[in-house]
């Protein structure tokens, strides 16, 4: 990662190498930590930023589930966001607000402690992953299943839920595989590691409700408004390990993934093994939307 600009920390900007924490800080021995993850495109019209009051939103809302107490407010990280971005150089990057229990009292209960929030960006090109862009991502079925609301609130965008998913994404990296998916405790089909997951089939386009344990996820979102957008549904039920194995295209969402094409599942080829069309047209509609080419979700885009 290079380092450029500067990150925000608690109200100011410092310049990269300088942004520490303590070692004794809550959030790394205790998992007590939320973040958000998001982009910033380089348009025709300039540099914008994706979904940004969504995002701040969800932020707060995680904030709140983990009982942190925040200093500032959604207006007050709004425009910290931009400053931090602007501060960076970068055209196009990618965004990391945290806020995390800091050093203070250690032991288990994490709110005698001061809440820190910070804000860093870096690069992170489009597309930059092949796997599931110029050709289908390979994934495997975690042996790991996703935690789900009964041990932590998982629409929360904590740190501890990835602790989970980074288990399940390093078993299928060992495997030979570039992504895992996971099952939730009733044997459904809960999301990936980092994504959002969407079965089509027979032409009807299907993915898993929030109550199977996945991420309210703002590209997952985003891709079901602009399919309706088009006169097409998206219809929210538990899907199957079968509906997976069957299916004539899959693809993943999130921030960093965008729209990603799903070619193999375990040892079963999806469809014919490449990108399909509904996907391939979904990456090219969901890229419009994020450069500024589609005028309906403009109001998505924030120009800095």
């Amino acid at each position: 990662m290079k380092e450029v600009g500067k990150i925000w920390m608690n109200g100011k900007l410092v310049p990269f190498k300088n942004a520490k924490v303590h070692v004794l800080t809550h959030a790394l021995h205790y998992s007590t930590a939320i973040f958000e993850g998001i982009r910033c495109y380089d348009t025709p019209s300039g540099s914008a930023i994706f979904r940004l009051p969504e995002h701040v939103e969800r932020f707060f809302r995680s904030a709140k589930l983990y009982s942190m107490k925040m200093e500032f407010s959604k207006e007050q990280i709004t425009d910290a966001i931009v400053k931090t971005v602007k501060a960076s150089g970068l055209r196009e990057c990618y965004i990391r607000p945290i806020a995390y229990y800091g050093y203070g009292t250690m032991g288990l209960t994490p709110t005698p402690n001061k809440v820190d929030v910070a804000i860093a960006c870096w690069e992170w090109k489009m597309g930059e992953s092949k796997a599931g862009k110029e050709s289908g991502a390979r994934c495997k079925i975690s042996s790991w299943i996703r935690i789900d609301s009964r041990s932590q609130p998982m629409q929360a965008k904590a740190a501890s839920n990835y602790a989970n998913a980074a288990l399940a994404r390093v078993e299928a990296l060992k495997n030979g595989y570039d992504e895992a998916i996971m099952l939730n405790h009733h044997g459904k089909i809960a999301e990936g590691s980092a994504e959002n997951i969407f079965v089509v089939k027979d032409g009807q386009i299907f993915t898993p409700p929030l109550s199977s344990g996945c991420l309210a996820g703002i590209t997952r979102d985003s891709v079901i408004q602009i399919i309706r957008a088009g006169g097409q549904e998206v219809t929210e039920r538990e899907l199957e390990r079968d509906d997976l194995y069957s299916a004539d295209e899959i693809f993943m969402t999130g921030t960093a993934a965008e729209v990603k094409s799903v070619a193999q599942i375990d040892d079963v080829i999806i469809g014919n093994g490449k990108i399909g069309q509904t996907t391939r047209r979904l990456q090219k509609e969901f890229m419009d939307v994020a450069m500024g080419n589609d005028q309906r979700f403009s109001h998505w885009l924030l120009y800095i």
